[in-house]
């Protein structure tokens, strides 16, 4: 029988928790987003406003800025061009060493460096465990530490809509949490009473009688 093991239990649920909430608050976005064919959505991190691309009767484009007060402006495609090269000459090195627009954003990057520190780690105690041991081998802790930095890197990842970094992240997800289950698996059936097959004190054969 499989043994149960709360902590490792309820950080699963967590992790699960943390990507389920960032996918769906980005398809939640995207379904938000859709519009008439005459205009298209922008989005730009670090703007206030919504804006969207219009096509106008004469065919021209403009550009439909709208603040979260409800004021709108519409500015030309070089009024905007402007406007955007303003905005991102007025940010400081911070923002643009991790390309990022407000303050939350270096909350995320955060997240990502501590994923990837977990990717890092995993190597490091699974060369120190095979020098130890004198032979290559893969520890438990080997397997958690991928799973949790893969968690961390594909939630990151989910929120640069970075489609490279999500599939090879959410490919490892599933490897290192089948890995973990195997190993749960067979410790549990370890544990467990022997089967049926399994005499554990078989009776001792007869000897044959002599006459």
């Amino acid at each position: 029988m499989m043994t149960t093991h709360p902590a490792k239990t309820i950080l699963l649920a967590l992790i699960m928790m943390m990507i389920g909430l960032t996918v769906g608050s980005e398809w939640n976005h995207a379904a938000c987003g859709s519009q008439d064919q005459s205009s298209a959505s922008i989005e730009i991190k670090g703007w206030g406003e919504n804006i969207s691309l219009l096509e106008q009767e004469d065919g021209t484009l403009v550009y439909r800025l709208e603040r979260p007060d409800g004021t709108i402006e519409t500015l030309t495609p070089l009024q905007f061009a402007k406007r955007h090269f303003q905005r991102e000459q007025s940010r400081d090195f911070i923002n643009r060493l991790f390309n990022i627009t407000s303050p939350i954003g270096i909350a995320w990057v955060l997240v990502g460096l501590l994923g990837q520190a977990l990717f890092t780690g995993r190597m490091l105690v699974q060369w120190m465990v095979s020098e130890r041991s004198g032979r290559s081998t893969v520890p438990v802790i080997f397997w958690w530490l991928s799973l949790m930095g893969a968690s961390m890197l594909l939630v990151y990842f989910i929120w640069r809509k970075d489609i490279v970094g999500i599939l090879g992240q959410g490919l490892g997800w599933f490897i290192y949490l089948r890995n973990l289950s195997l190993i749960y698996g067979r410790t549990g059936k370890e544990r467990s009473g022997p089967g049926l097959e399994d005499d554990p004190d078989p009776e001792p054969a007869l000897e044959s009688e002599t006459s």
